[in-house]
């Protein structure tokens, strides 16, 4: 469990998914027991999510309207969760619910999950998709090319504080800047009610991922590399926070926690 866990220590998704499978497990008592009991937990789990994602979608959708124009960092879609996604679910909700919308693909460097993953994502299912160069986010804002932004998360904890993939900070930061709402969709397994912001481990990622691309070298030899793969973005950047029980708005200290109380 530990060494799973240490896998992805940014992200609290793990850590509940790998405690409930545990729980489970530790209940049986033979070894073709303690499989079936794990993989009817796990079934049950992945049409848990699709629900989850589905009733957060429609949660946020009424927060986007008709030819919006919606910015995306990294990728929080079917192929990130077990089918329809928490940020692009709240894209494909909109979608269903009628009104047209446009997307804006970050390409997520190092290693272009906004490339690689999100715009393949969205070009398969017939959205409008741009990609754009990390580097373009402040110029797509400040020519008018976004009214809002919706990224996933790996954890949030009570005050609102988010984790998410290198670069969101960045993109909350110029949408302030340009008065763009910024949302953030995460299920509230995400939220980790336990944890300060200032304790929340982040993840580094080996050097070569930023020094070159696939077998091609685009940096000096030996140079020293800060690859983060996660940052934070603070509360007073977030416009509101999309679960499956609804809206968290600021102040989040309380919304979040009543969020809870309601599950």
């Amino acid at each position: 469990k530990q060494i799973l866990f240490e896998t992805r220590p940014t992200a609290v998704n793990l850590g509940w998914g790998l405690e409930k499978i545990m729980n489970v497990a530790n209940s049986g008592d033979s070894v073709e027991q303690i499989k079936e009991l794990v993989i009817s937990t796990a079934k049950k789990m992945a049409d848990e999510d699709i629900e989850i994602n589905k009733t957060m979608g429609k949660n946020g959708s009424v927060l986007f309207d008709n030819n919006d124009t919606i910015m995306t960092h990294c990728n929080a879609g079917a192929l990130a969760t077990v089918a329809y996604g928490t940020a692009l679910g709240v894209i494909r909700a909109t979608r269903e619910s009628g009104k047209n919308v446009k997307v804006i693909a970050t390409e997520t460097r190092p290693i272009q999950q906004g490339s690689r993953l999100t715009a393949f994502e969205l070009k398969h299912d017939g959205f409008d998709v741009s990609l754009i160069p990390d580097t373009a986010v402040g110029y797509s804002m400040a020519n008018g090319l976004v009214n809002k932004v919706v990224v996933g998360a790996d954890r949030i904890v009570s005050t609102g504080h988010v984790f998410n993939k290198i670069g969101t900070y960045q993109v909350a930061t110029m949408a302030k800047q340009h008065g763009i709402p910024f949302y953030v969709a995460a299920p509230l397994s995400t939220i980790d009610m336990k944890s300060k912001a200032e304790d929340v481990i982040i993840e580094m990622r080996k050097g070569t991922e930023v020094t070159g691309i696939g077998d091609k070298k685009t940096a000096p030899d030996d140079i020293n590399v800060i690859n983060p793969a996660f940052d934070m973005t603070p509360p007073e950047l977030i416009s509101g926070i999309i679960t499956e029980k609804g809206v968290a708005q600021p102040p989040y200290d309380e919304s979040i926690k009543k969020l809870f109380e309601a599950n």
